[in-house]
């Protein structure tokens, strides 16, 4: 097991103070090894004795083996696929690890989740005019299904993944609209213009992306996901799946705030559409 996935695995064996040393670097794995000690203690808000620590319980000499085999770590894997997979992995070792790797990256983004950006989100939501879900590249793919979600509900929605759409949209948004841009790294400069448009407007711009990004000056609310998956380096795969999570979780949260009579309206939803399917009990050819 390579260091990121130790990291992870074994974070309930570290104290408090070291399992904010883990969180810091299996959010940004790759800033970490270009920190001295002193710096990555003091993001931490810990002590450089407890950052000692925290290397020698995963086996390190100290501070500079652990940054060497951290960097050994993040050099593994086939580049521009997933860290996790070799140039002479077979199917069945590739569907393993993808899974293996998903469902850590999940346990990380759950270990680290703040609920209340959420419970703001869910809040905005309730009382918007409309929403917009944006994104680009595999977040579009996150955004598309949200709006598919909320297609069933009352409130307009919207999804785009043309900038020149989602910049209309946000040149003409008001204060009681909703935008909810995502991505992973914050880092897209087409969408992090659409969220300053919108935010000037006084719409209330929601990230679900990395947070301390550019993207995250001009959101009111950042959900983020915490998942140290470097998309500049691989396909996005673990990221992306987190990121329907949250959606998910938004989605529940939005339906239970509405109370039982919007509920009633969606049992409705669900009979209307139930000639579109071939019922379960199906007829076999003797």
């Amino acid at each position: 097991m390579d260091l990121i996935n130790r990291i992870s695995s074994e974070q309930s064996q570290f104290s408090k103070s070291e399992r904010k040393v883990a969180a810091l670097i299996l959010h940004e794995p790759e800033q970490a090894i270009h920190r001295s000690i002193a710096s990555l203690a003091a993001l931490a808000g810990v002590s450089e004795p407890t950052v000692n620590r925290f290397c020698r319980r995963l086996g390190c000499k100290g501070y500079p083996d652990f940054k060497l085999q951290l960097a050994q770590s993040l050099a593994q894997g086939t580049p521009y696929v997933n860290r996790d997979i070799e140039e002479n992995d077979n199917v069945d070792q590739i569907t393993q690890k993808i899974f293996d790797s998903t469902l850590n990256a999940l346990s990380i983004a759950r270990q680290s989740l703040d609920s209340r950006p959420i419970a703001a989100t869910v809040e905005a939501m309730v009382s918007a005019r409309k929403i917009a879900f944006f994104g680009f590249g595999a977040s579009a793919s996150v955004a598309h299904d949200a709006q598919n979600k909320f297609a069933r509900f009352d409130t307009p929605s919207v999804f785009s993944d043309d900038p020149l759409v989602q910049r209309m949209w946000a040149i003409n948004s008001e204060p009681n609209d909703v935008l909810v841009c995502i991505s992973h790294t914050g880092r897209t400069k087409a969408l992090c213009e659409i969220a300053a448009i919108a935010h000037n407007n006084k719409a209330t711009v929601i990230g679900i992306t990395a947070p301390n990004s550019p993207l995250s000056e001009n959101c009111q609310f950042t959900v983020s996901t915490n998942v140290p998956e470097d998309t500049d380096q691989y396909m996005p795969m673990a990221s992306r799946i987190a990121q329907l999570v949250l959606i998910d979780a938004i989605i529940a949260g939005y339906t239970l705030q509405r109370g039982p009579k919007f509920r009633e309206k969606l049992a409705r939803v669900k009979e209307g559409l139930k000639g579109s399917r071939y019922s379960k009990q199906t007829t076999t050819k003797e």
